[in-house]
C-alpha cells in the first residue's frame, strides 16, 4: 500500500535514547557477558497481530571474530526467525532505506552518514562526512533529509550520491548554542517526514529537569513542524522530554516514543510522599509511546505518565510531579489525554518505525537501549507494537538476549527497520553491528 511504503521510509528515518541513555555508550574492547538466558524450544512465533509473541534462543551467526562475535552469542528471537551479522559498524545508531536500495546508517561519533549495499559481505561507502552530529534520517521520495544537532538538511539522492544541500531548519540548539554555554545533554535529533511533506524534528531536553525549555525559541523538549514546502519551524507538541524515537504511522499520524526523567520523588499521600528512593524510581515514570497531534503536550516536567499498580503501559493517566509541580499550578496533569502506550521506566526507546513484520503483522519497530542507571538494569531488547483499528496495541518483545543476569551486556540496540528484502535489519552501536533477522 502507498501510504504503508512511504511511513516506512520515513520511520525508518528516526531510529530512533532513559532519560539520559540517548548519546553514544562507549563500546567495551572485549564484552564478556554471556548473552541472554534460553527460552523452552518449540516456542512460535504469533500468527494473529497482537497474539503474545513467544520466543525460542537462536545462536547469532556471522560476525568477524572481533569482540563481541569473538565467542558464541546467543540471542531470544520467534521460532523460525535467524538472526546473523550483516555488518560491522562502529557506533552505528539509526537507519533509513534509501530508494536504491542501499542502507543508510548515522554515526554522531564521527560525524558522518554511511551507506551500505547488500551483499555477501554488505559493502560501505562514505556518504556524507564532516557533519555535526548527524542522527536522523529520512526520504521523502529521493530527497534525503539529514537531523545534525544544530540543523536538518535536505539534499537530492541519486546513484548512491548526494547534492544540493539545503538547510530546512536552522538554529537549533546544542552544546554550542551561545546561551547554554556546553550544557546540553541531549543534543542528537530526530527527523521524520508528514504524508502532506511536513518535516518533523525531535528537540530533546537541555537536562534531566529544565522547565525552562518550554520558553525558548525554538522550544527545546519538543517536536518542531517546518510547513509543506519550507518556512519557520514552530512546536508541534511539546513537554517532550527526549523523544528520539519519531515516525510517521500509515495513516499519517506522527508518533514519538520518548525518553522521560530520572529520580522522579513519590508523588502519592503518606510518609513516602516528596521523597526520592529506588523501589519507585526503577518503575516510574513509564516510557511514553504516543500519538502527536498540534500543541500536545506530553506533560514534561510537570506532570509523569504514570503506570499505576500493578504496572501497565496502555492508556495510562497522568501524576503530578510533586518537585515541580505540587500544587498543579504548573499545568493540571487531569487534562492531559492519556498516553496511548508506553514501556517500562529507564527503557531508553531509541529507534521507531513502522511497517509490516511477517507473520507479526504490521505495527511500530522500537529500539530499546537499555537503563544505564535502573538497578537492577532494564534489559536491551527490539520491541513490536501491533497496528490495528489505526492505533497501537501494547509492547511485545521479538529480540533479547543483549545482557546477562548479572547486567553486564554484549550489546544494546539502537534501530529497527524492515528491509526491501522483508528481513528486518538492526542497528547496535554498542557491538558495533547491523543485524539481519530473516523473519518468517
Amino acid at each position: 500500500m502507498k501510504t504503508m511504503a512511504r511511513a516506512v521510509v520515513a520511520g525508518g528515518l528516526a531510529l530512533s535514547l532513559v532519560g539520559c541513555s540517548s548519546e553514544e555508550p562507549t563500546s567495551p574492547a572485549n564484552p564478556d557477558a554471556a548473552g541472554g538466558v534460553t527460552s523452552p524450544a518449540g516456542t512460535s512465533a504469533a500468527t494473529k497481530p497482537g497474539a503474545q509473541i513467544k520466543l525460542a534462543a537462536t545462536t547469532v551467526q556471522g560476525g568477524d571474530g572481533e569482540a563481541p562475535f569473538d565467542r558464541t552469542r546467543r540471542v531470544e528471537a520467534p521460532q523460525g526467525w535467524t538472526v546473523s551479522v550483516w555488518a560491522r559498524v562502529p557506533s552505528a545508531r539509526l537507519l533509513a532505506w534509501a530508494p536504491d536500495g542501499k542502507l543508510l546508517v548515522s554515526r554522531p561519533k564521527f560525524g558522518d552518514v554511511l551507506a551500505l549495499t547488500p551483499g555477501a559481505p554488505a559493502t560501505e561507502t562514505t556518504l556524507l562526512s564532516g557533519l555535526n552530529q548527524p542522527h536522523g534520517l529520512a526520504f521523502d521520495g529521493n530527497t534525503l533529509y539529514v537531523a545534525q544537532s544544530d540543523q536538518v538538511n535536505s539534499f537530492a539522492y541519486a546513484d548512491g550520491r548526494v547534492e544540493g544541500k539545503r538547510v530546512v531548519a536552522g538554529g537549533l540548539p546544542d552544546e554550542k548554542s551561545p546561551d547554554l554555554r556546553g550544557a546540553y545533554a541531549h543534543a542528537l535529533k530526530s527527523v521524520a517526514i508528514g504524508q502532506d511533506g511536513a518535516v518533523y524534528i525531535s528537540v530533546g531536553s537541555t537536562g534531566n529537569i529544565s522547565a525552562e525549555d518550554r520558553e525558548t525559541d525554538p522550544e527545546r523538549a519538543s517536536i518542531l513542524r517546518v510547513p509543506p514546502g519550507g518556512g519557520a519551524a514552530t512546536t508541534f507538541a511539546r513537554g517532550v522530554r527526549n523523544g528520539t524515537g519519531l515516525a510517521v504511522a500509515p495513516d499519517g499520524s506522527v508518533w514519538t516514543a520518548v525518553n522521560h526523567r530520572d529520580n522522579v520523588a513519590y508523588p502519592h499521600e503518606g510518609p513516602e510522599r516528596g521523597k526520592v528512593f529506588t523501589s519507585y524510581v526503577n518503575d516510574h515514570p513509564m516510557e511514553q509511546l504516543a500519538r502527536l497531534t498540534q500543541g500536545r503536550d506530553l506533560g514534561w516536567p510537570f506532570c509523569n505518565p504514570d503506570p499505576g499498580e500493578p504496572l501497565s503501559y496502555s492508556n495510562r493517566p497522568f501524576v503530578r510531579d510533586i518537585q515541580m509541580n505540587a500544587d498543579g499550578s504548573k499545568l493540571d496533569c487531569a487534562k492531559l489525554p492519556p498516553t496511548e502506550q508506553g514501556m517500562g521506566a529507564h527503557s531508553a526507546p531509541l529507534g521507531l518505525a513502522f511497517g509490516e513484520t511477517g507473520s507479526l503483522g504490521a505495527g511500530a519497530l522500537v529500539g530499546i537501549h537499555g537503563s544505564w542507571n535502573r538497578k537492577p538494569p532494564r534489559e536491551p531488547e527490539v520491541s513490536f507494537f501491533a497496528w490495528r483499528d489505526n492505533t497501537l496495541g501494547p509492547q511485545q518483545t521479538i529480540l533479547k538476549g543483549f545482557q546477562a543476569a548479572d547486567g553486564s551486556r554484549w550489546g544494546r540496540p539502537v534501530a529497527a527497520v524492515m528491509g526491501p528484502d522483508k528481513a528486518l535489519y538492526v542497528s547496535d552501536d554498542y557491538a558495533g553491528a547491523i543485524y539481519r533477522v530473516t523473519v518468517s
